[in-house]
């Protein structure tokens, strides 16, 4: 059985959040999902309400079972699957908001990505009314469904507990403390000497670390920073040639920025402002 919504993403967002998507997978013995790294720009929570489901991390299969939940970052690659034997009734949302990378960090939910519910009925009761808000009204009522993602987010808050004694890389605490950062200062010149002294290691152990965390190199990391800021900039600033966009996204050289962004969106930046700049 599934139920679920998919609602717009909106590229102007007054609010501190919002669900990109949200629904149950209940009796799904097949349900599997793989995301590489860099893929998502959105966090999601999956709970499992009952039934078990897989997770890996760092190559490492975790058990998760009623009561317990993954919360992951943007940009995290993600594998999780259900029990085929016995298949999990998992309740998941995909949420964005500009602060909630500050918001969860500064409440430690960066250190770890395994979860256990206290009261788990709190959270389920959250979780209906927000989806049944998403399929009876979509999008006509935003203010209310931005309300109803910070109630359920209020209430994964308050009442998770991690499980990292137990199920998580402790590594992955150190790169992700540092996601908001250079997310921030993309556009600046990148010195990977310089981010790997934060850390207090040598430049090959941040790369090695930042790799394990996020399956891509902190170069192609900031790259899909910059690009990510870029496309936002041709929409939102349609004054500006395509040479000073690429100069504020980081890239100097005009001839490279149209490179990259060939690469990753398979058009030009030209392209991309015709196609999506309306």
């Amino acid at each position: 059985m599934k139920r679920q919504s998919h609602l717009l993403t909106l590229p102007h967002m007054p609010f501190f959040c919002l669900p990109e998507s949200v629904g149950i997978y209940r009796d799904e013995p097949g349900h599997s999902v793989t995301r590489a790294a860099g893929s998502l720009h959105n966090f999601n929570i999956h709970y499992v309400a009952s039934g078990k489901g897989y997770v890996e991390i760092d190559h490492v299969v975790h058990t998760l079972g009623p009561g317990e939940a993954v919360l992951y970052f943007p940009m995290q690659a993600q594998r999780y699957y259900s029990s085929e034997d016995d298949p999990w009734d998992v309740r998941w949302f995909h949420f964005y908001g500009s602060g909630l990378q500050t918001y969860f960090i500064d409440r430690g939910f960066h250190k770890s990505q395994l979860w256990s519910i206290r009261q788990p009925s709190a959270f389920e009761e959250a979780h209906e009314e927000l989806l049944s808000e998403a399929e009876n009204h979509r999008m006509l009522k935003p203010a209310r469904l931005s309300t109803l993602t910070y109630s359920l987010l209020a209430v994964f808050v308050e009442q998770a507990t991690s499980l990292s004694n137990n199920k998580t890389n402790s590594s992955a605490n150190r790169v992700l403390e540092l996601l908001p950062i250079m997310q921030q200062g993309a556009a600046k010149p990148f010195i990977l000497e310089e981010w790997a002294d934060r850390l207090g290691v040598t430049t090959y152990y941040f790369c090695k670390l930042f790799r394990n965390v996020m399956e891509m190199t902190p170069m192609e990391f900031i790259t899909r920073c910059r690009l990510q800021m870029a496309k936002q900039w041709l929409l939102d600033h349609k004054d500006k040639t395509i040479g000073q966009i690429a100069v504020e996204a980081g890239y100097p050289s005009v001839s490279y920025f149209n490179k990259r962004f060939m690469e990753h969106e398979g058009m030009t930046p030209s392209a991309y402002r015709r196609l999506y700049g309306v």
